[in-house]
């Protein structure tokens, strides 16, 4: 039981590492606010083959090569701007991590809280139409008898 724990703290412990791994030393800059703004970028920009990472987190060859790309146009004076733009040209919107609202894009943003607002409105009609359905309950007869003295109806 003991070693089962310890296994998994160091799975865990792990799992917590694998993105500082990504970054090899060797591609990192001399400058440190350089560097600070090179892996900025590196986590706006997506793993065009893992897809589902950014490109700081990544293993793969074209993570490397991506990051080291960054670098290279950080180091020739490139604004993230201008960075972000080259990556824009060559991959399209999906290589950003955050992808701007705009043209598909922009109804696939709307399309989450579009689908749950039709949703809302599909539950509260539902819930009146039962309700329209159901009618009045019934008096039991002493609320009833109750009812009509006080409003003073007689029978």
């Amino acid at each position: 039981m003991k070693r089962a724990r310890w296994f998994i703290a160091a799975l865990f412990a792990f799992a917590l590492a694998l993105p500082a791994l990504a970054l090899d030393p060797s591609e990192m800059l001399d400058d440190p606010a350089l560097e600070a703004r090179a892996r900025a970028l590196d986590h706006e920009l997506r793993c065009v083959k893992c897809q589902a990472e950014s490109i700081a987190s990544s293993n793969a060859d074209w993570a490397k090569d991506a990051r080291r790309q960054v670098r290279e146009m950080i180091a020739g004076g490139a604004t993230d701007e201008e960075v972000k733009a080259a990556f824009l040209e060559n991959y399209g919107p999906f290589v950003l991590m955050n992808p701007p609202a705009t043209g598909w894009n922009l109804a696939l943003w709307l399309a989450g809280p579009a689908l749950l607002l039709a949703g809302i409105g599909v539950a509260v009609a539902a819930q009146r139409q039962r309700n329209a359905r159901r009618g009045p309950d019934a008096l039991a007869p002493d609320e009833e008898a109750r009812l009509k003295e006080l409003l003073g109806e007689q029978d």
